[in-house]
Parts: structure tokens; C-alpha cells; sequence
């Protein structure tokens, strides 16, 4: 049996109330906190997740670039 409060099902629950309410001063507190909490996240990166940002910043440099459908092309030769 799964747990009720794992985080998918409270997001989902939240943005279901969210969606639904019209109280404007909910939706600025929700907001608020959103914006006070930002500010604390941050996300650490592996060595390895930094070297393939590096490598995918050179090739943006460099012009090592294909388009969605190019890419949607070369998967669709992988997946058949």
C-alpha cells in the first residue's frame, strides 16, 4: 500500500486547491513562501554532472547543434 503523503501525491493535492480557490490572499501567501524558499535551494552538482555541462557549453560554442526534429529523426532510427 502506498503512503498518502509522498510528495507527488501532496503536490498534487496542492495544486488541485490551488487551482480551485479564489482567495486572493491565499494564493499571494502561497507565493510568498514560494519566493522565501527559492532563495534556499540549491542543487549540487557531481563532477560528472559538471563536466557534461561543460561539455555541452563548448559545443554550444563551438556549433555542435541539431534541431528538435533532427533529434526526433535520430531517436526514431533508435527506437525502430
Amino acid at each position: 500500500m502506498q503512503n498518502m503523503n509522498t510528495i507527488g501525491n501532496i503536490r498534487t493535492r496542492l495544486i488541485d486547491r490551488i487551482l480551485t480557490t479564489n482567495n486572493k490572499n491565499l494564493l499571494i501567501a502561497i507565493e510568498n513562501i514560494f519566493v522565501s524558499t527559492q532563495k534556499d535551494e540549491e542543487v549540487a552538482l557531481s563532477s560528472e554532472q559538471i563536466e557534461m555541462l561543460l561539455m555541452s557549453e563548448d559545443d554550444i560554442n563551438k556549433g555542435n547543434l541539431i534541431s528538435q526534429s533532427e533529434l526526433e529523426k535520430s531517436d526514431m532510427k533508435w527506437l525502430v
